[in-house]
């Protein structure tokens, strides 16, 4: 054991090496026949007598080093897989090799030695282990090159929404999560003791997204929002990252989906470009897109699922999930679209800020986008005069006077606008044919799990 810590400690090696600037795995190829230093996780390694295959795996891959000496050797002996390692040696081709090149005559340095056991192994192809288990562990499994792809596109998704939406001359801007009154209503809300009085989470950004058009005319956000919803099912969840947009000057709801259509796409173009590594690890498939999405009106779209399934849903007042499958299935087969807008959804199933249809003043000029079966995303034309915001919230038996800040926009001049919001965890899951959200969130926040 003596000479295994002299071999981790050696002065003059460490010093040697830390001259040497990092290289990362994915970028050895232009240092072949020259000396590198890598610095990662020992991801796994396969003994073979004499020497043996380490696998080295930092943020851009893994390497493979071929260990073949006997003090090198004696430092690996009573590692853990995942122990934190530095390595320096030189470059060679090696097809077989994962990037086509390994590491030989490698000198190792421990930065950070795991003793215990895992909980699970994540240096197998697949992660073999049941959701509550991971993410229980998220901390650890999120390490598994599968669960990291995830949230890589993840990642992708966010900068596809923003270079689209800056390229389009919108703001970015960040708004407050602690707020006075409720967004849509005063049910579903996480409460708080501000400083002895009532505050709530923010259900959304609505009220101060539609105040900035006031000033940028075209804005957007990425920021959480929260949801007091006693709900346990696989796609909802009471913190999400939530995608919003408004802009004004529309003509009405049309002006929004046409804007929201483009963006789609440019989001999945982003994240299949950007992310092919993680696209190909993942198996992720293009969703159909159509230079126009499908568009079906709210009352046409139950009409048509009593006619197709015999359903009779024609009194209802929304789309059940169920619907919701049964639409997309019949616009992928009639159009060749994996999206599909439904549009004048009743009044009465939608926010006091949404444009009635001036044609019919029971529904909306509000929208849904659905994507493989599922509400992606909600929107729509707003409310623009400050009359009709008076009427709206006196006809829902609404005080005047928790919306007071929120209503002077309109007081003073506001132009016809609108906007939606994207719910990110739930766009990545449909984007990778996931059945779980809690499979494309960080750390899931919902009815039962506070923790990690």
């Amino acid at each position: 054991m003596a000479d295994l810590e002299i071999g981790i400690t050696v002065p003059d090696q460490m010093t040697e090496t830390q001259s040497m600037k990092r290289t990362l795995i994915a970028e050895i190829g232009p240092h072949l026949g020259q000396e590198v230093r890598l610095s990662g996780w020992m991801h796994t390694i396969r003994r073979l007598g004499k020497f043996a295959f380490l696998l080295l795996r930092d943020a851009s891959g893994v390497g493979q080093i071929i260990v073949d000496s006997k003090e090198q050797l004696a430092i690996l002996a009573e590692l853990q897989d995942e122990s934190v390692l530095e390595v320096v040696g030189t470059v060679v081709a090696q097809s077989n090799a994962p990037g086509g090149f390994e590491i030989h005559k490698p000198t190792i340095r421990l930065i950070s030695a795991v003793k215990d056991v895992a909980p699970f192994p994540i240096n197998k192809a697949t992660l073999n282990a049941n959701i509550d288990t991971f993410l229980d562990n998220a901390a650890f499994g999120l390490r598994h090159p599968q669960k990291k792809a995830v949230f890589t596109i993840s990642a992708a998704a966010m900068a596809g929404f923003r270079k689209h939406l800056n390229d389009q001359g919108f703001t970015e801007v960040t708004t407050p999560k602690i707020v006075a009154s409720a967004t849509e209503s005063g049910a579903n809300v996480f409460k708080l003791d501000y400083f002895g009085r009532n505050a709530y989470l923010a259900q959304s950004p609505q009220f101060y997204k539609q105040m900035m058009v006031g000033i940028f005319e075209r804005i957007f956000e990425v920021a959480p929002v929260f949801r007091a919803e006693p709900h346990s099912t696989t796609r909802h969840l009471n913190e999400y990252v939530s995608l919003d947009v408004e802009f004004g000057f529309i003509e009405d709801h049309r002006t929004v989906m046409k804007l929201l259509s483009v963006l789609m796409r440019a989001m999945v173009d982003h994240v299949m470009n950007h992310c092919k590594a993680e696209v190909a690890l993942l198996d992720i498939k293009a969703p159909a897109m159509p230079a126009e999405f499908p568009t079906i009106y709210f009352p046409e779209a139950l009409e048509l699922v009593y006619k197709l399934h015999g359903d009779d849903c024609r009194d209802e007042p929304d789309l059940s999930p169920q619907h919701e499958r049964w639409l997309c299935e019949w616009a992928l087969k009639e159009y060749q679209s994996e999206f599909l807008f439904v549009t004048g959804y009743p009044s009465s199933k939608r926010p006091f800020y949404t444009h009635p249809n001036p044609a019919d003043l029971r529904y909306t000029n509000g929208f849904d986008l659905l994507f493989r079966g599922t509400e992606l995303v909600t929107g729509g034309q707003r409310l623009h005069l400050y009359a009709d915001y008076v009427k709206a919230l006196t006809d829902r038996q609404l005080p005047l006077e928790p919306f007071s800040g929120y209503l002077d926009a309109f007081r003073y001049g506001m132009p016809p606008h609108g906007g939606f919001a994207i719910g990110l965890e739930r766009f990545v899951m449909l984007l990778l044919n996931y059945q779980n959200l809690r499979e494309t969130t960080l750390f899931p926040r919902d009815l039962n799990r506070l923790t990690p």
